[in-house]
This record gives C-alpha cells, structure tokens and sequence, in this order.
C-alpha cells in the first residue's frame, strides 16, 4: 500500500504542476490531496489503470453537478461558483470528501474518465475531407462513407458533419444555429484544398465501446461534464450543445468487449459502394503492446481484403517516423497526437501521417502528403 500511494503522491504532484495549470482549483486540489494519504488512498478503490488524479477530481465534481448541498461548491464556476482557492479550502475538501465517502467510492469503482471532446472533430473534419479525396469524391458527386466509432463514449464525434466551424480564418454554420461550434488555429500552412463543402456524406453511423454513455441519460452525461475542469466555460457549453445534437440524432453505441467483431458484422450489412471508416482517438494509448500489435494486425486486415479506411488520432505509434512539432507554451510535453490514415490504394495498403494536433484540436498542423508511406 506504501508504494501505491507513493506513486499517487508523484502524480497528484506532476498533475498540480502541468495538467493541473490550467484550473487553479485542480491544481491546489492536487497539492491537498497529494499531502494526504488518507485522501490520496480513495482511488486505492480504482483498478490500477485508473488510478489518476483525474479519476478522484471528476467523481468530486459529479457530487457538486449532483447539487449536494456543501460550502465547497462555492468555489467550483461550473455551478455558479466565484471563490478562488483560500485558507478554508483544505478544511472544506476533507469535510465533503467524508461526507460524501461512499458516493465517491462507488464512483471511483465503476467509472473511467471520459472527454469525449468534440473538439477533436476540428481535425477529424479534415482527415475526412483528406479521405474522400483519395477516394474521388468531389463536391459535386460526394462519396458515400459508412462511419464507425471505436471508443466512442456517448458518441458526439460522429456528428463532425452538423457541427460549426471557426478555424481563424472562415466559419463554417452548423446544421442547426445551436450546433456546437469547434474552435481551431491552424499552425504552419492551411490546407485550404482539403477544405470547403464536403467531398463525402455519412450514409450510416455506429459506436462502440466499453461502457457506452447514453446522451439521453443525464447521470451519465453528467459523468461526462465532471470529467471537464469546472472552470472551463467553453468546453461546458459545447458538450451541451453536442450532447443535445446527439439526442437529436440517435445512433447506435453497443456495449462490447470486441469492437473489431462488431465492426465486421457491421461491415456485412453495408449496401455497395459505400466505404466503412473506423476511426478511433486517444483509445489505443490504454491499450498493453501485445492487444495493440493484435489490433493493427485485424484492421489492417480488414483494410486489405475489405476496404476499410482507418483513421486514427493518438499519440505516434503508427507512424513514428512523423516528426512531433515543438511544444507550445503551457502545454505538456509529448501530448500532441498524430492523426494517420491507412487505406487501400488500388493493391496496396498505405499508412498516411496527415496532421498533428492539441489533444482537444485547439490547433492542426497538416503534414505534407508527400510523406505518405507503403505498409
């Protein structure tokens, strides 16, 4: 147990220095909780892949969503909130955390932590674009593309194609004028060819994932808003806005531990001429080496005798050869992710690094196609 929570003590520390940063109360939540051992030892209930301050942080912040009447709410802006972290702030904590032992400990039991950021979707729009394009869609005669989620949470990424668009440069409206709208910059060249109206059209959609969330059930999707830092006003409202366009439109999430067999019975209902794409973001990080290796090998498969598209946003491990970009100011080394497309070009299967990007696709910057490689 002493090595356990001395690893958690090194966590919490490094969080309230780097992630932590970005919300002063998160980050003097991390140094309290990283002081005390009784309090660092609730996540002692996690599995140990999800022991993480991020874990205890969101499960505190479902209880204050929950309206838990308590003067510690005072200082979360997510309901209301002004105070900034204090002198009371310590004594406040540890009287919620006691009073709300068993709630937090359920929590911290049976859930994992989950963005489902559609922010994401600023790269994975043009990725999309990038797809259809070597697959000879113009904007006159769209391809038809059958899009299917790994990992996809509650699934507020397959509607990239209703959201709203501000890349610096030119908006794109939305579907609806509530549409979430998903900020971005690009850094370097923008690749104005890969942008426009649309080359493709979504003609069937389909999520999988380990434990699926209902956009219709407000507990769950309260759990997502937890995972968000209380005082980051902009990802609130546009989790909101997407949560709303995914009830609207209804998609099927199945609850599985095999995903790629999923996807092949999907792929068997398919009408001609439409090309299954699966893309997955910031899922494969959790995977161990050999269920990784495992994986690539089915999907690749799959896009070899299938014609599959793959898109994948993670952290380089499909394409190591893709230089990351230099860290910006404020943020954590060796978080940019990679997004890559493997396809198949006439007979063979080719493995495309197309951009990197902020975790959440704050920025893009698009790689020169000329670096595409054979696998």
């Amino acid at each position: 147990m002493e090595d356990a929570l001395g690893r958690l003590a090194h966590h919490f520390a490094r969080f309230a220095e780097t992630d932590g940063r970005d919300d002063p109360l998160y980050a003097a939540f991390a140094t309290i909780i990283g002081a005390d051992p009784a309090l660092m030892a609730l996540l002692l209930d996690a599995p140990a892949t999800q022991r993480k301050p991020v874990l205890l942080l969101a499960a505190l912040h479902d209880r204050i969503l929950a309206g838990e009447p308590h003067p510690l709410a005072a200082y979360y802006a997510s309901v209301g909130g002004t105070r900034a972290p204090d002198g009371d702030l310590a004594a406040l904590l540890r009287d919620f955390i006691r009073r709300e032992d068993a709630a937090l400990r359920a929590l911290i039991r049976t859930r994992t932590t989950r963005t489902n950021e559609t922010g994401r979707c600023a790269v994975l729009r043009p990725v999309l674009q990038a797809l259809a394009t070597r697959l000879g869609g113009t904007e006159d005669q769209p391809v038809e593309l059958a899009l299917f989620e790994f990992g996809c949470s509650a699934g507020l990424l397959l509607g990239v194609d209703r959201h709203a668009y501000d890349d610096g440069v030119e908006t794109t409206p939305g579907e609806r004028p509530d549409a979430p709208l998903i900020a971005t910059t690009w850094r370097g060249e923008r690749p104005a060819a890969l942008l426009g109206a649309p080359r493709w059209r979504a003609s069937r959609r389909m999520g999988v994932d380990l434990q699926p969330i209902d956009p219709a059930d407000e507990a769950a999707a309260r759990w997502l808003r937890a995972c968000l830092w209380p005082g980051d006003a902009a990802r609130r409202e546009r989790l909101d806005r997407a949560l709303a366009d995914a009830r609207r439109h209804p998609v099927p999430l199945l609850r599985t531990e095999d995903g790629l067999a999923a996807l092949e019975r999907w792929m068997d209902e398919l009408p001609a001429g439409v090309t299954p794409v699966i893309f997955n973001v910031w899922v494969l990080a959790y995977f161990d080496a050999a269920s990784f290796k495992t994986h690539v090998e089915r999907i690749g498969r799959m896009v070899r005798e299938r014609g599959l598209a793959w898109i994948s946003g993670e952290v380089g491990k499909l394409a190591p050869m893709a230089s990351p970009p230099g860290c910006p100011v404020g943020e954590s080394p060796g978080s940019g992710t990679l997004w890559t497309l493997q396809w198949r070009d006439g007979g063979k299967v080719r493995t495309d690094p197309l951009a990197w990007s902020h975790p959440h696709g704050r920025w893009i910057e698009w790689l020169d196609a000329g670096r595409a490689r054979s696998a």
